[in-house]
């Protein structure tokens, strides 16, 4: 059995204290930093950010800045904010139903592409909830829609 005098304890401890502090300042740092970038970008810093740990800020705006703000992505502004108010209608989320339908009207959505994104949204949740709780065969789906979309093409040549 390992026997641990008073002093090595102690040591151990502080060690761990110590060790414990060091990260926890890297994460106030990288924290700030964030912050500081949030308001540079946006004017301010609206208070989602704030309700993360420190150690989450950076990552989540880096998401955020990298995909959503970044115009030089596969897909432009608009149809992202439309995507995002169409999963928002579905989750449902009051706070991301009015932030995406702000961010779309900002991006050039109009009124009634709020309103078809909101549609298509309710369209996919009636026919998932039709297919998953009629239990509708996957293979036969894919089969039959694999189907539709040759007939499809066929008649556009």
């Amino acid at each position: 059995m390992l026997r641990l005098d008073g002093k090595t304890v102690l040591l151990a401890i502080a060690a761990g204290a110590l060790l414990a502090v060091a990260p926890a300042r890297a994460e106030d740092a990288s924290a700030t930093a964030t912050y500081k970038d949030i308001q540079a970008t946006l004017g301010s810093v609206p208070d989602m950010f704030k309700t993360l740990p420190d150690v989450a800020v950076a990552g989540a705006w880096a998401e955020i800045k990298s995909v959503q703000l970044n115009p030089k992505t596969a897909l432009d502004g608009k149809t992202k904010e439309l995507m995002g108010l169409a999963v928002a209608s579905q989750i449902p989320c009051q706070y991301c139903i009015y932030f995406h339908t702000q961010a779309a009207k900002l991006n050039g959505a109009t009124d009634e592409e709020i309103k078809e994104a909101i549609t298509m949204a309710a369209i996919v949740r009636h026919w998932s909830t039709m297919l998953n709780g009629s239990q509708v065969d996957l293979a036969t789906f894919k089969k039959q829609t694999d189907q539709v979309f040759e007939a499809v093409k066929a008649k556009s040549q």
